[in-house]
């Protein structure tokens, strides 16, 4: 029963960070980067669970450090790649059973926005996850996963709406992977941004995602809210702080990141 709780909250974690969005939120939005131009992002993430079965409790710290680059291939469409390392530390009753770390799966994507009128706009964003990760050490899934994302935009004034639907198919290496959990899964999420100031917005994020773990009829859910500094035109800073909405999902983490677009 722990290594399950263990592998599902490892599982939830990569499939997350298989979409791309404005960091620190989850929802992404149908903006792209302009032909030509690229943008580098360097964020990080630390999450902290803690979950009680059986008498037992575990504890769960995880650390990532994500880079990603995108490349504007044509006004309407991005390239986008992203490569995360993590550190997790596990534990059960205080007494330590698991620290890993190491580099994730590589993530893939093309974001392509075919509407764009009146503020409103829509995107598609198929992506790829490449098995670079360790699945030995619940780092990846061994096999490559793809994924498939319909993004919705809304503009106002000082404000913008995005809506997120995606579908997630999982391979995996192990055995003991492939019979504890889901192939494929769904996600849905909503983000507002609003502009407090000049250069600085604040974002809420809400989203759900369906269990990895075949177990599980609790779908992990989640709510986030934070700040976009747009320091000069071409770089920001952002925080933010996400919480679990049920006990599926990380009880929380602290999310942090830059943003530099040339």
């Amino acid at each position: 029963m722990i290594n399950r709780i263990i592998k599902t909250m490892f599982m939830v974690l990569i499939i997350t960070e298989a979409a791309f969005a404005a960091h620190p939120l989850i929802t992404d939005d149908s903006g792209t980067n302009g032909k030509g131009n690229f943008q580098f992002e360097l964020n990080s993430e630390f999450g902290y669970d803690k979950e009680s079965s059986d008498g037992i409790t575990v504890k769960e710290r995880g650390t990532e450090v994500k880079t990603s680059l995108s490349y504007g291939i044509t006004d309407s469409a991005d390239i986008i790649a992203g490569l995360p390392y993590q550190w997790n530390r596990t534990e059960e009753d205080g007494t330590l059973i698991s620290e890993e770390n190491g580099i994730s799966d590589m993530a893939v994507e093309l974001k392509w926005r075919f509407y764009e009128q009146d503020g409103l706009s829509f995107a598609l964003k198929p992506g790829l996850t490449l098995p670079t990760g360790s699945e030995d050490k619940g780092l990846g899934a061994g096999r490559v996963c793809y994924s498939l994302f319909f993004i919705t935009s809304k503009k106002f004034d000082s404000s913008a709406v995005h809506i997120n639907a995606g579908y997630l198919r999982n391979e995996y290496k192990l055995e003991t992977d492939k019979t504890s959990q889901r192939k494929d899964l769904w996600h849905f999420s909503v983000a507002g941004t609003y502009e407090i100031v000049e250069n600085l917005q604040l974002i809420a994020n809400i989203g759900i995602e369906k269990n990895s773990d075949i177990y599980s009829k609790i779908d992990p859910a989640f709510a986030l809210a934070g700040l976009i500094w747009s320091v000069t035109k071409n770089f920001d800073l952002d925080m933010g702080f996400k919480m679990g909405l049920n006990q599926s999902e990380t009880d929380y983490a602290i999310l942090t990141g830059l943003t530099l677009r040339f």
